[in-house]
């Protein structure tokens, strides 16, 4: 029998219509999810017979802690944050990946010296690098352009609706750096009860008129209706809103605040060695290289990133849009794996409370 791996970013509990030995991956969509499809679906369903069908969820990780802790696990390889599979690892929701059953480098380098520092966990293994980014669109602003952090917070130099992610993770350490603190200090300040008051006090400036997004797809849709003039966002996302559909939008790296995103395999899943077949394949080398020039997310493999070529369809090279480039880095902020973990939830509540009152 043919056998089908399904990426789906359905909700939890969504019938698939799948038989005993399909596979189902949770993915996000849009331009990132069409990245997974060209990338790592597509080639792999034509060298190993295995059908792939996607479909769409704002974060994965949402329904994969419900579905093992439901018992009714659907889903056999889901695309989570870092922070994300650290978490859900430590709660015992995922299945350990074996590290020795990845793809070597070309070269022969074992895939564990060929990730960057922290690219294979005991639960994880990381298909590319994002940054949350300033972006602008550059039609709003004849004169003055926007140039960094501070900036976003300026309604009186930049005036017109912000649009961030609905959530304290990004924002309260973009809010510090807004308010002068340099990217490498952000978590000794972020780390202290007067750092946390002084990010939500930066916050508070432009509370009111702050659309909060919940999807990736929502800030270049805000942006290209006009509904707001700045957005801090997915760099992937505005990047293909920019190259595919020529919208006037341009992103701005000083603060970036980059991190991994990768694969995990949810306690339980139906259909281990379908997933882990899966997993080795889009985290070699050339399929990683290949994703990246979908989409402006850098690739975690060293030998992947020196073989990323010219965005997908073009004769313009990818590397000056990806966030890992050198000249993207100078004032970069990698988001902090146990500041999350140890700080996400009691943080959030605290986000919670404050956008209602």
């Amino acid at each position: 029998m043919k056998k089908t791996l399904i990426l789906t970013t359905a909700l939890c509990g969504m019938a698939f219509g799948a038989s005993a030995q399909e596979v189902n991956l949770l993915s996000w969509g849009g331009a990132y999810g069409n990245s997974h499809l060209e990338a790592y679906a597509k080639p792999f369903t034509a060298e190993t017979g295995i059908a792939v069908n996607i479909a769409d969820a704002d974060n994965p990780a949402t329904p994969i802690k419900a579905m093992v802790e439901a018992g009714n696990v659907t889903s056999d390889v889901a695309s989570v944050e870092y922070a994300d599979a650290v978490r859900l690892c430590d709660e015992g929701l995922l299945e350990t990946i074996d590290a020795s059953t990845l793809a070597a480098a070309e070269d022969g380098t074992a895939a564990t010296d060929d990730f960057i520092e922290g690219g294979v966990t005991d639960c994880f293994v990381a298909t590319d690098v994002y940054s949350m980014v300033q972006v602008y669109d550059d039609s709003k602003f004849a004169d003055a352009k926007p140039a960094g952090p501070a900036d976003f917070f300026d309604l009186e130099k930049f005036p017109g609706k912000r649009t961030m992610r609905k959530g304290a993770k990004f924002n309260l350490e973009f809010a510090l750096m807004a308010d002068g603190v340099p990217a490498a200090e952000v978590y000794d300040v972020l780390g202290t009860p007067e750092g946390v008051d002084r990010a939500f006090a930066k916050l508070d400036t432009i509370k009111n008129d702050v659309i909060w997004w919940d999807a990736g797809a929502q800030p270049p849709q805000y942006l290209a209706d006009g509904e707001v003039t700045m957005a801090y966002a997915f760099n992937g996302r505005i990047f293909d809103a920019a190259m595919n559909d020529d919208k006037p939008f341009k992103i701005i790296w000083d603060g970036q605040i980059y991190e991994m995103e990768g694969w995990v395999i949810p306690k339980g899943a139906p259909n281990m060695e379908e997933a882990l077949q899966f997993i080795t394949y889009s985290t070699g080398t050339a399929p990683q290289a290949r994703a990246a020039e979908f989409i402006s997310y850098g690739p975690p493999r060293k030998s992947a990133a020196a073989a990323v070529g010219n965005i997908e369809g073009t004769e313009e090279p990818m590397a000056p849009h990806l966030p890992t480039t050198e000249s993207n880095m100078g004032n970069a902020l990698g988001s902090n794996l146990d500041f999350w973990v140890d700080h996400d939830s009691e943080l959030n509540e605290r986000f919670n409370a404050w956008l209602a009152g």
